[in-house]
């Protein structure tokens, strides 16, 4: 059996709690409420990864400030924002702090069910995006120092006399441990080999 996402909703509003909620629940997601920014903080660091719906006007600690201290910590779950105010200002401030999206209240349940969808999504290719990375820093931990470097290299764009230059080796070295290193991570192109370099955070990665 496929376990519920889960959704976290912040808000001070107990109506607002229960009635979205329970709208949720009905609609497949099992539901943690918080009465505040602050109490969902203090709860964050044990808190099972899903999607946050984040009300903006609440006292102690507004959204945007709690949106701010989970960009700290390095809280990397998908934030909806929530206000009962029209605000074009807050509402540009959240998308640029990286909100997957800003929804007024009183918010219609396609509305949000489409918001929720989306923020599944990022944080499934963010998922997806660790594993890789997890995966490729196990193969590179295999290579010999010399190996990683000549890796960096590649990762830099630099051809091989230019490596055997920096390194200052031969370029037939450099030859053999490119060999050496390709065979060890077990790709057959330069490409694939580029591909685990940079999910392992060596070189240069290109823009995404």
């Amino acid at each position: 059996m496929t376990p519920k996402r889960i959704v976290h909703l912040v808000d001070d509003e107990e109506s607002i709690r229960k009635s979205a909620g329970f709208m949720l629940k009905t609609s497949g997601f099992a539901v943690q409420t918080y009465a505040s920014g602050i109490a969902f903080l203090k709860a964050v660091k044990t808190a099972e990864p899903g999607c946050i719906l984040l009300d903006v006007r609440m006292p102690g600690m507004d959204g945007l400030e709690v949106q701010e201290v989970l960009a700290e910590r390095g809280v990397t779950m998908p934030v909806i924002v929530l206000t009962g105010h029209g605000d074009v200002g807050i509402a540009v401030r959240v998308m640029k702090a990286g909100a997957v999206d800003f929804l007024e209240k009183p918010f219609e349940k396609t509305a949000l069910l489409a918001s929720i969808g989306v923020a599944f999504s990022r944080l499934d290719k963010s998922d997806a995006r660790s594993l890789r990375e997890a995966e490729a820093r196990v193969r590179v931990a295999v290579l010999t120092p010399r190996e990683r470097e000549v890796l960096i290299g590649l990762a830099n764009g630099f051809p091989n006399k230019t490596i055997a230059y920096d390194l200052d080796i031969s370029t037939r070295t450099v030859e053999v441990h490119r060999a050496n290193l390709m065979t060890k991570l077990e790709v057959h192109s330069l490409s694939d080999a580029l591909r685990i370099a940079f999910s392992a955070g060596l070189g240069d990665a290109p823009e995404s």
